[in-house]
């Protein structure tokens, strides 16, 4: 019986709510009266300077994503755009995965790391060689690093984990430094999450892969993967163990699509219902091809427009959450759902265990890589990109860094106050990265879109004070301040 409180993963996920939703959803997809009431529901209303979202349940959003109607999909784009303008402006997050090792006890079907794949050698970074990955990371100019591990208490046990984490934090290479690590690794217990709240890391992200119990299991056929509810209620256990960032994600591909969208709706909810924040962000890959897994053995992908309204249909129902689209997309999908509700996005991304240390910007390495990257483009070529479309990339982690992380967080961007911060630390974590690290072309239309932004600081002292600081990164001088 479905319980958006429950503990247990059968009950907050209940099989038979998601039925009975897809039932209604499909019963009301053409039933203009309803969507229209459902999208009045979903807009922004503003008083004074707070906005604020209702959000949708579910079921609502359910009923968005079934319509069919090109006129009504326009307004479901349009409310989208506004929502994310509202909560995020048009601020968009920078990050780089870094693939520790990819030894892995797991035999996940739509994964090359698999135990039984022959064909992908087996590595696992030393400290040394993180030390040189970081560099390298820090030389294209990022600040904030997703780590990513197989799954295996041998080669890859949580002291391993921490260890890294350690490592990459004390690095600082020229005016480089990693302020905030966010953690991809397996299911784990309380007592781990606890070691890795104390280890300092950002967001701790885990993707369900697919809501479908059976589906599940038949994908995960062997390993501590298969346990279908230690993994679906890994995020209580993290937030029991003080991690109140958490972010959620599905593969689409290896399911049906409108499942997947009312299960990790439902998951929001719970998380909402019963720890008083819910995702900080919600990823949206899907399948790729990559060593010994052919994408077109599952039968469930999705094409870009349904992609597209995925998306648009997850910002309007979980409007505080941030969305995140990686480089196993390419440009022109990237282009497509950035306005839609994406505010993080990957840039000069490898998928391989050591993928950065040593290599061109043109070269990478494919002998370990978990999916083929689809935007294969460098960091300062994503950054240009951003800027040239209007978008401000930022490099900001201060949010993390000044303890505004789960309820704190969610309590400002819930009624649209964390742009007050966010804005003036986006611009100022540009200016470090068009100083430091910036081709000419970019930096040159970095510096004018910062000239053009500042102005939109609504406090007078705020601004002047993020101007001076603004000119004392261009000048050489100190790094890292924040709002």
């Amino acid at each position: 019986m479905y319980d958006v409180k429950s503990m247990k993963a059968e009950e907050f996920i209940d099989d038979q709510e998601i039925l009975d939703t897809l039932e209604y959803a499909e019963k009301n997809k053409n039933n203009r009266e309803l969507i229209g009431q459902i999208l009045d529901k979903a807009a922004p209303k503003k008083t004074g300077r707070v906005v604020e979202c209702a959000g949708l349940s579910h079921r609502e959003a359910s009923v968005l994503l079934a319509c069919e109607d090109p006129e009504v999909i326009e307004k479901i784009y349009a409310l989208a755009r506004q929502i994310k303008e509202a909560f995020y402006g048009d601020r968009i997050v920078m990050f780089a995965p870094l693939y520790l090792s990819n030894y892995c006890v797991n035999q996940c079907v739509y994964c090359p790391y698999h135990l039984k794949n022959k064909e992908i050698p087996r590595k696992k970074l030393t400290q040394e060689e993180i030390r040189q990955e970081v560099i390298a990371l820090q030389d294209m100019g990022h600040k904030r690093l997703a780590i990513e591990s197989g799954e295996d208490p041998v080669n890859n046990p949580i002291e391993y984990i921490l260890e890294c984490i350690n490592t990459i934090y004390s690095i600082k290479h020229k005016n480089g430094a990693i302020r905030r690590v966010n953690v991809n690794i397996a299911a784990t217990t309380v007592e781990n999450y606890k070691k890795l709240h104390d280890a300092g890391i950002g967001t701790y992200i885990l993707f369900q892969e697919t809501y479908h119990k059976e589906s599940y299991e038949k994908l995960h056929p062997a390993g501590p993967k298969h346990n279908y509810a230690y993994h679906t209620e890994a995020m209580d256990r993290a937030m029991e163990g003080g991690i109140d960032d958490v972010g959620l994600g599905v593969l689409f591909g290896l399911d049906k699509y409108k499942y997947e969208f009312a299960g990790i709706l439902m998951h929001a909810e719970h998380l909402e219902a019963v720890h008083g924040v819910g995702p900080h962000t919600i990823s949206v890959p899907r399948v790729k091809k990559a060593s010994d897994i052919d994408p077109n053995v599952f039968d469930n992908s999705i094409d870009d427009d349904t992609f597209a309204k995925i998306i648009a249909c997850i910002r309007i129902a979980v409007p505080y959450t941030g969305m995140i689209i990686s480089t196993r997309e390419n440009e022109t999908c990237r282009e497509k759902v950035m306005g839609l509700g994406i505010s993080q996005i990957s840039g000069g991304s490898r998928t391989s265990v050591g993928g950065y240390a040593g290599y061109t910007p043109e070269e990478r390495p494919h002998d370990t890589e978990q999916f083929d990257v689809s935007d294969q483009r460098s960091l300062d070529e994503v950054v240009k990109w951003l800027m040239d479309m209007g978008y401000i990339p930022s490099f900001c982690t201060a949010c993390y860094r000044e303890g505004r992380t789960g309820d704190r967080f969610m309590a400002l961007c819930k009624v649209g106050q964390i742009q007050n911060c966010c804005h003036p630390n986006a611009l100022m974590t540009l200016q470090e990265y068009l100083t430091d690290y910036a081709s000419p072309e970019t930096r040159a239309v970095g510096e004018a879109l910062i000239a053009r932004e500042i102005q939109n600081v609504p406090d007078l002292k705020r601004r002047q004070r993020a101007i001076e600081y603004l000119d004392e990164i261009k000048n050489g001088g100190k790094r890292d301040f924040r709002f």
